[in-house]
């Protein structure tokens, strides 16, 4: 945890690119990924993938493209996920509403494509986030909030190891009416045992021959407490 007695602002984040053993992450290229990404996401089947999401749905490749460069433009750093195994692109994730003032950042716009959920590529991209937040920009908060209804979304935070914080009733307006956000969180004092426990769960030994997990990410935790 952080002394905050001489704490400073941290950077805002930027585009970053970075290779792990199952994923590579890198920024947002619209004449690199545009259609890739679109394919990933279930070309017109995405709206379904981003049916909680503010914004969409989407018609076209293009339509996406728009809204992640114009993201790109307003200090988003999307984040776009490739297979390091075929070299495809799988999916997306954003950093947003930086706040680099007080070290805060927030995970969201995440869409794991067919190719990449339930897969190791899934858990790996967001322990490589999570790292680079607060190890590379040395943050104090890392967020991730959707729509109360999303219930899969949920799941995944706290598999994650995010922690639940509440429901923010009413908070936005979303695709005509009201989006009630669940908020969740992990601070800088918590990462150090959950990196512990993404590498363990990420290490070959903790998978049989045929890809299956030997323990679940949540039971390596609960092994920490």
């Amino acid at each position: 945890m952080h002394d905050l007695s001489n704490w400073k602002p941290r950077p805002a984040p930027e585009g970053f690119s970075v290779t792990g053993r199952h994923v590579m992450i890198e920024p947002f290229r619209r004449d690199v990924h545009e259609a890739a990404l679109w394919q990933a996401l279930g070309g017109a089947g995405i709206n379904d993938l981003i049916r909680y999401f503010p914004n969409g749905p989407y018609e076209t490749a293009s339509e996406l493209g728009d809204s992640l460069s114009a993201n790109v433009e307003a200090g988003v750093v999307v984040c776009v996920f490739r297979s390091r195994k075929t070299g495809d692109i799988v999916g997306m994730a954003s950093l947003m509403r930086a706040d680099p003032a007080n070290g805060v950042v927030e995970v969201g716009a995440v869409a794991h494509g067919a190719a990449m959920a339930r897969t190791p590529m899934s858990t790996e991209a967001h322990y490589l986030m999570a790292r680079h937040v607060f190890e590379d920009l040395d943050y104090r908060r890392y967020e991730w909030k959707c729509h109360n209804e999303n219930e899969p979304s949920k799941i995944t935070a706290k598999r994650l190891g995010f922690q639940f914080e509440g429901v923010f009733r009413q908070h936005i307006v979303s695709k005509g009416g009201n989006r009630d956000t669940a908020w969740f969180s992990i601070i800088d004092g918590e990462w150090p045992g959950l990196r512990q426990a993404f590498e363990a769960w990420l290490d070959p030994s903790n998978f049989e021959p045929d890809g299956r997990q030997k323990r679940r990410l949540e039971e390596i935790r609960a092994a920490q407490a």
